[in-house]
């Protein structure tokens, strides 16, 4: 179900960065729980109508992460990286889209309280160049982002 929180992607042509920002109605320890929990991180991260198959997440600095995007028809689409910083204040990691090898990007997200028990997250990805950049905006990341973030509305809806 669509949220009131929407998912904003700031990209400012000729540049290989972007930031991507979202609210939540939850506090910052359950939003960052989401992400380091496996139990949790399969049920959120990714498209609807997607089964998300973890093979290694050890969300530790310096800890490594792979997982597998499966659609309907069978389809596998494979993501891996690096953690090199992984607390409540900092989530640094590397992100590789395994259809697209070689183009990596470093993604910082910070989680920040807001009143009434909420969160705001920003992530600052840099990318190797602008192109890789906005290939990855091409490849339907925005629509990945939100409709993950959608189904994590839902998670800390239910109190985890």
């Amino acid at each position: 179900m669509p949220s009131k929180n929407k998912v904003t992607v700031t990209a400012e042509p000729g540049k290989q960065e972007l930031f991507i920002t979202r609210e939540f109605d939850a506090p910052r320890e359950l939003v960052y729980k989401a992400h380091i929990d496996p139990k949790l991180y399969v049920q959120w991260l990714g498209p609807h109508g997607y089964e998300m198959i973890l093979e290694t997440f050890e969300p530790v600095s310096g800890g490594k992460y792979r997982y597998i995007h499966k659609d309907k028809d069978g389809n596998e689409y494979g993501f891996h990286g690096t953690f090199h910083e992984m607390s409540i204040d900092n989530m640094v990691q590397t992100f590789e889209f395994e259809g697209y090898p070689g183009h990596v990007s470093m993604d910082c997200m910070t989680l920040e309280e807001l009143p009434g028990n909420r969160t705001k997250a920003t992530i600052h990805s840099i990318f190797q160049s602008a192109s890789d950049r906005d290939g990855m905006i091409q490849s339907g990341m925005e629509t990945g982002v939100r409709e993950g973030y959608e189904q994590l509305d839902d998670i800390l809806a239910n109190g985890l």
